[in-house]
């Protein structure tokens, strides 16, 4: 393994109790609230000191609030701490300074009385907005409101204005911290998704360029020496097919909402009989043209199965180009003379005429059908990517060749 390989989970530098998270950034912009906010209040204190009835008791409350603001910094940098312990204890030791203003200031309840936090108060409503999201933001604000209120003694415009912008601010944070990480996990995912694709198209190829190859060599070997090698060329052809499938195995497509990927969906049609080959990147059509082109593509190997004899193969081969996806069904059965088709249409047999072309020709494609009897029949099935935007369809064509 790698440098590159090594997942960082397993770089011992890393701090296991670090915050990567979206909210990582709010909590630090709190954080230095929350100093600016208590050096704030102490200013206040120390100018305001003189004229309070009780002095040395508002200093005490702002040696509690600077004590308690160092400890919720330290405690609320660790994302496991951030629970509904810290949040109350926050609550309760900020609310409690608050309350305790109005005695220690021995001012009556009048409108102008400014309280000894201040707008420290402020910090556990943000801290409970970026944890709990808007509800319990708002919750947050309107206790702390209501402990605000309570210390002015009068309920007028010019005493909820203040609160009424600490309810609003906490549900607006709230609201965007919920947002943030909900897109941050949606990141996460994707990036995950991303990284698992390409592990598996990594090790496709590698198994395609080993053992795939392998396998499907004894497989025609075994079957060409006959007898009890057959039966091993048989199982060889059957774990070819099982492992094809298990690399190619369905993958959602990452960030085309509504696209399907038509390799995964071809994989299911690998046998001992059908060989598939797909390029190692997903292909990605509208959800119903993929559907129509893979049922198409089922309809071909149907007829091989019925019309090209029981000892007949079959190659799927699927093609992504800039302006359109291909896929080619060949086999090397018996084939079929010129005319043949449009003589079995006539006679009211319309399997390839509708099942193959009529849906080629729905989702704005064509279908090229070639066959020479004793030779096989190749059908080329072309979408082009345009198709769903332009609304126009391209006529299919049938053109049949002869020995």
């Amino acid at each position: 393994m790698t440098a590159e390989t090594v997942p960082d989970t397993y770089d011992r530098r890393v701090d296991p109790g670090r915050d990567t998270s979206f909210e990582a950034p709010l909590w630090r912009a709190l954080a230095v609230f929350r100093v600016a906010a208590l050096a704030y209040a102490l200013i206040l204190i120390g100018h305001n000191a003189p004229s309070y009835r009780h002095p040395a008791a508002a200093w005490i409350v702002g040696a509690v609030m600077a004590v308690w603001t160092i400890v919720a910094i330290r405690l609320y940098r660790r994302p496991s701490r951030r629970r509904w312990p810290l949040l109350v204890a926050d609550m309760v030791i900020m609310g409690g300074c608050l309350l305790v203003s109005v005695p220690i200031i021995g001012i009556g309840p009048i409108p102008s009385t400014r309280s000894l936090p201040g707008i420290a108060v402020a910090g556990p409503v943000l801290a409970w907005a970026i944890s709990a999201g808007r509800r319990g933001g708002a919750v947050a604000a309107i206790v702390i409101a209501a402990a605000d209120l309570w210390t002015r003694g009068i309920v007028n415009q010019s005493t909820l204005n203040s609160d009424i912008l600490l309810v609003l601010a906490a549900i607006a944070i709230g609201h965007v911290a919920r947002l943030g990480a909900t897109a941050h996990e949606q990141l996460e995912r994707a990036t995950g998704m991303a990284v698992a694709t390409r592990t598996r198209e990594r090790l496709a190829r590698d198994i395609h360029d080993s053992v795939l190859q392998v396998l499907a060599l004894v497989a025609r070997r075994a079957q060409a020496l006959g007898g009890e090698a057959a039966e091993l060329g048989r199982l060889a052809g059957e774990q070819e097919a099982a492992l094809r499938t298990l690399v190619g195995s369905s993958t959602p497509v990452a960030g085309l909402d509504g696209q399907a990927d038509v390799r995964a969906r071809l994989d299911r049609f690998a046998s001992a009989t059908v060989t598939i080959a797909t390029p190692a990147s997903p292909v990605a059509l509208p959800g119903r043209v993929a559907e129509e082109l893979v049922a198409a593509v089922a309809s071909a190997l149907d007829n091989v199965a019925q019309h090209a004899g029981a000892d007949a193969r079959a190659w799927v081969l699927l093609e992504d180009d800039p302006d359109a996806v291909t896929v080619t069904v060949r086999d090397d059965g018996a084939g079929f003379a010129a005319g043949a088709l449009d003589r079995a249409a006539a006679a009211g047999r319309l399997g390839v005429a509708q099942s193959i072309c009529g849906r080629l020709r729905d989702l704005g494609g064509r279908a090229d059908i070639r066959s020479t009897p004793g030779e096989g029949t190749q059908i080329e099935m072309r979408v082009p990517r345009s198709v769903g935007r332009s609304g126009r369809s391209e006529p299919s064509r049938v053109a049949e060749s002869a020995a």
